[in-house]
């Protein structure tokens, strides 16, 4: 096939990571995920969070930036583990309605960002992840990150509104939608398979994909 580049978006929980790992794996394609080890606002962040948003999301608009254009101009086909669109119009509009970040503030980021996201190459195809808030809750506690104690299910829910919304209005590119409450590509190759296939015949168009056993 020829060179693509494949947005994996979705709330926490969705399976992102792990879809990103193992398409990567079965097309031997380049993968990208977030900065998190590495980032150098992370713990300030979360020791207060009103003093320290602003500065958050800058810096990951920054890495998600360089990250697109990276993997856009290599030749070889890539996936990103959540797309730098996510940023705006999912987690630093939560943190604006949350009242974390000011308005002021908020008006300078998405200033910044619509400059930046006007000079990005499109992506060919954003896969979006949903499930259950339940579900994601389960899973979030099953794999017991220090930096998830916090997350509760009202955020949860506001995250998914946002994106529910935000998937509606979203035209940089193709839409495959994908539930995962019931799909497990990590432990059933038969599962993966069945989603490699519908992300390389979907690579164009609009469709949602409901998974059955």
């Amino acid at each position: 096939m020829s060179k693509h580049l494949v947005l994996v978006a979705g709330n926490i929980g969705s399976g992102k990571t792990s879809l990103t790992e193992r398409i990567g794996s079965r097309l031997r394609w380049r993968t990208a995920y977030e900065s998190v080890s590495d980032n150098p606002y992370l713990p300030d962040f979360y020791a207060d969070m009103a003093k320290w948003s602003f500065h958050l999301q800058v810096f990951f608009l920054g890495h998600r930036s360089e990250q697109h254009l990276e993997m856009a101009s290599d030749p070889r086909s890539a996936i990103i583990d959540r797309s730098i669109y996510e940023d705006a119009f999912i987690f630093a509009r939560a943190l604006h309605d949350m009242g974390n970040i000011s308005e002021r503030d908020y008006r300078t980021y998405r200033k910044i960002f619509d400059l930046i996201i006007r000079n990005l190459p499109a992506p060919a195809l954003l896969v979006y992840l949903n499930a259950p808030v339940s579900v994601l809750m389960e899973r979030i506690r099953a794999r017991g990150r220090n930096i998830e104690t916090g997350i509760s299910e009202d955020y949860l829910k506001r995250l998914e509104s946002y994106y529910e919304e935000w998937v509606q209005s979203f035209d940089f590119c193709p839409v495959l939608t994908i539930r995962t409450d019931d799909l497990d590509f990590v432990h059933k190759p038969r599962h993966l398979e069945l989603v490699v296939n519908r992300i390389q015949d979907k690579l164009t168009g609009k469709e949602e994909m409901v998974f059955t056993e």
